[in-house]
């Protein structure tokens, strides 16, 4: 029995039973990525010592309790973990070691998880390819000469290689969705403020939301259960009841209303991409799903709003990266050198395009002409999803409009921004949104349809991507 090939729900049935032991389940997924790594390299730290002896204790309780149990899971590395380096993939965080656990590490503990080790990403969370890491470049597991997305590009990879079972990433502008959608796995952004952001390194606070990489949508919905919740140490969490967000999971979809995006055909979209949404339209249809053409008129205006927005917000939380409370400190003559030559040293490439650009238009004299312009479009954004959704359940769009690209093809920034314009509007309004794969290009690399639902209701997001995967197994 292949132990890394199991879901969730099958392997938690093995570890309570005890017919598997959490022991085991660890050996082999640390085996596997010793394996593996050398070519996909999805992993900054791994914590052998640390999942063996969690994996002991674990198999020594009475009570075999917790959704995750014993389940061998990875935490992209901008998440604080107790104890351990935290470097959201930049030099200027080596030997940062965190003083506390951020609150999805406390909930995925208290159900039980195993923490792997820590995986790759752009820098930051700034990059569609995770080939802005200070540290190494992520290959894709379909095919390692191809990027596996960004920025959560190791927690994808992870995922598809079975070195873990489940990961967790983080999505500003399409960070979860479009590696999952370059790596065929299942990426779920929730809706903003559904997860506690508290202990996450902020790249734009206003955008960024943790989220599940799974094998499948159930084993998405479980993770969801685990890591959401209100959380007094996040100003930006929302009271709302838990609930069980697999309740809907195979339960028909006839009378859903799915929205089609009328704009959407204004972008060039690879052929194969437009075959499979055209595929995953029929098998909604034929499962008894009404499809309405919407218009959102303002998604044009999406991308540039985001590049304002997101730089925006960075040029503010990375000014706390200075040389002189944490990580790398290069000592200059006097205060001012010293935030010079550490932030020259320790910031990457994309990193310091984006503050400077994020520092510009909050400046005086530009901010009205930029950033406060573009706060009133993505409130008109806004306002196209809610009329939108006066209308419809959910909306079904690609998650990207081509498949995966090589490893150092793209080197036009403008270029790589492009790759999230069907992930970005969704991002700007706050969303819940769901990648899960659906079919492949003639290279045969992965497709991503993507399934974007109402605020707040991602058991019927969850529901309608269920049916779609289910409906589509042969596609």
């Amino acid at each position: 029995m292949d132990l890394l090939n199991l879901s969730i729900k099958e392997l938690t049935t093995y570890l309570k039973s005890g017919e598997i032991s959490v022991k085991e389940a660890t050996e082999t997924a640390l085996t596997k990525i010793e394996k593996t790594e050398p070519k996909i390299k999805a992993f900054i730290h791994l914590h052998k010592d640390e999942a063996m002896k969690r994996a002991e204790e674990l198999d020594k309780k009475k009570e075999k309790r917790g959704a995750l149990f014993g389940i061998p899971i990875a935490i992209k590395d901008n998440m604080n973990l107790k104890d351990t380096e935290t470097t959201a993939g930049s030099k200027i965080l080596q030997g940062y070691i965190s003083p506390y656990n951020a609150t999805v590490v406390e909930k995925l503990k208290n159900e039980g998880a195993v923490i792997i080790g820590k995986t790759n990403m752009d820098e930051f969370a700034m990059g569609s390819s995770t080939e802005n890491s200070a540290f190494f470049n992520t290959h894709n597991p379909v095919n390692t000469e191809y990027v596996p997305g960004g920025s959560s590009g190791g927690s994808a990879a992870a995922v598809k290689s079975n070195e873990v079972i489940a990961a967790l990433g983080s999505d500003t502008g399409g960070s979860i969705r479009e590696p999952a959608a370059f790596c065929g796995v299942v990426g779920l952004k929730p809706t903003y403020g559904r997860v506690s952001r508290y202990g996450l390194i902020a790249f734009a606070s206003s955008l960024d939301q943790i989220g599940p990489f799974a094998k499948n949508v159930e084993d998405s919905a479980i993770m969801l259960n685990v890591i959401t919740g209100f959380d007094n140490h996040d100003e930006t969490s929302v009271q709302k009841n838990n609930q069980d967000f697999t309740h809907l999971l195979g339960k028909e979809i006839k009378g859903k209303k799915i929205g089609i995006i009328k704009e959407a055909s204004n972008f060039d979209i690879q052929e194969e991409v437009k075959d499979s949404l055209q595929a995953s339209i029929d098998v909604l249809k034929d499962m008894g799903a009404e499809v309405v053409e919407i218009s959102l008129p303002h998604l044009k205006y999406a991308l540039p709003t985001y590049y304002i927005v997101a730089p925006a917000e960075a040029s503010a939380n990375l000014s706390r990266f200075d040389g002189v409370r944490y990580g790398l400190v290069k000592e200059g003559k006097n205060l001012k050198e010293t935030y010079e030559k550490t932030r020259t040293a320790g910031f990457g490439t994309e990193v310091k395009r984006r503050i400077l650009i994020g520092t510009f238009t909050l400046s005086a004299g530009y901010y009205d002409a930029y950033y406060l312009k573009a706060s009133r479009i993505r409130r008109l954004i806004e306002q196209d999803f809610e009329k939108a959704f006066e209308k419809i359940d959910a909306l079904l769009l690609p998650t990207t409009a081509r498949t995966a690209f090589k490893l150092g093809e793209i080197s036009n920034p403008l270029e790589m921004y492009m790759n999230d314009i069907f992930t970005i509007p969704v991002s700007l309004a706050g969303l819940p949104a769901i990648s899960i794969p659906y079919g492949n290009d003639r290279k045969g690399l992965p497709i991503g349809m993507q399934i974007v639902g109402k605020w707040f209701k991602e058991d019927e997001l969850l529901q309608i991507a269920s049916a779609l995967e289910n409906g589509g197994k042969n596609e």
